[in-house]
């Protein structure tokens, strides 16, 4: 019967810790999403100030930090954006990326 125990508590363990991974990298996926827009927008002058301080503004408002921010390098005014949230406990960070500009 202890043995059993120890299984379900192992299990309920796993799956605490997928759900907290699956959170994480849904956080991050949005978080590079909407920084990315906000500086795809500042680098088309639709938005004031520097397009990677814009997206780092908008990354930390929902929880993440920006590891990489690349302006120009796909077409003009465009945005590639990547970000990390960082996750406590036994999980390595999640992380984010994505890509915005005028439409082709």
């Amino acid at each position: 019967m202890a043995g059993f125990a120890v299984l379900v508590l192992v299990m309920v363990g796993v799956v605490v810790l997928l759900l907290q991974a699956s959170a994480a990298a849904s956080k991050a996926a949005t978080a590079a999403d909407l920084a990315a827009l906000a500086a795809a927008d500042a680098a088309r002058g639709l938005a004031p100030g520097d397009p990677c301080a814009v997206a780092g503004t908008v990354a930390e408002q929902h929880g993440a930090r920006i590891t990489e921010c690349g302006i120009g390098t796909t077409g003009p005014g465009t945005a590639i954006i990547r970000v990390s949230v960082d996750l406590r406990g036994l999980l390595p960070d999640a992380t984010g990326a994505a890509r915005a500009g005028p439409p082709s």
